[in-house]
């Protein structure tokens, strides 16, 4: 189905407030920034959005919602620990190549936006996403698939700000894929930097 004009124009402007948002901070940001980037008038945005603050729900929603979508199809694979770990680290690298500005915005807006009701969502996610991660390390601890002196919530910690800081760096079109990305952070967390002789 062919997206209608306006919901293409939704979605560019989505775009342009997202990367404004993510340079400039949530709070520094002002509809008219948004509009003057975007070409518009800032009476003009109020036709398609209410609120800045409907502007970033929606910015962050819709990065969340393809997470989730990609993670769940990992986890429903029912793989090994490795091969799921493996699986959650390349669909975070793909979410980075397609909603940078968004994990750009999360990671610098968390703590501010979860303490208020309307994105009181982000806090359930980010559970959501710590029990995905720890229950899989713990089945390979379990498993003996990782070793059994590991601390699995320091591994989790690790891993999540080794993969989610990549957004500060990554930009699409480069010269690694996202896969390609994934493989070699999964080498260095997996296997480790040290030579094998």
């Amino acid at each position: 189905m062919t997206p209608t004009p306006n919901a293409e124009r939704r979605a560019e402007l989505l775009a342009t407030a997202a990367g404004v948002f993510a340079a400039q901070g949530y709070n520094a940001t002002t509809v008219r920034r948004i509009a003057d980037e975007a070409g518009l008038l800032a009476g003009s945005l109020y036709y398609h959005f209410d609120s800045k603050e409907s502007m970033l729900d929606e910015i962050l929603t819709a990065f969340l919602d393809e997470l989730w979508t990609g993670y769940d199809t990992v986890l429903a694979a029912r793989l090994g620990p490795r091969e799921t770990i493996a699986g959650l680290v390349t669909q975070s690298f793909r979410q980075i190549d397609r909603h940078g500005p968004a994990v750009a915005i999360y990671q610098k807006e968390f703590r501010h936006l979860a303490a208020q009701p309307r994105f009181a969502h982000l806090a359930d996610s980010r559970h959501k996403f710590e029990n995905a991660w720890l229950r899989t390390l713990e089945r390979g601890v379990a498993e003996h698939a990782f070793r059994a002196d590991l601390d699995v919530r320091l591994v989790h910690r690790f891993v999540r700000d080794t993969v989610w800081v990549a957004a500060s760096w990554y930009r699409p079109g480069g010269t690694h894929s996202p896969e390609e990305i994934a493989r070699q952070y999964l080498s260095m967390v997996l296997s480790g930097i040290t030579a094998r002789i």
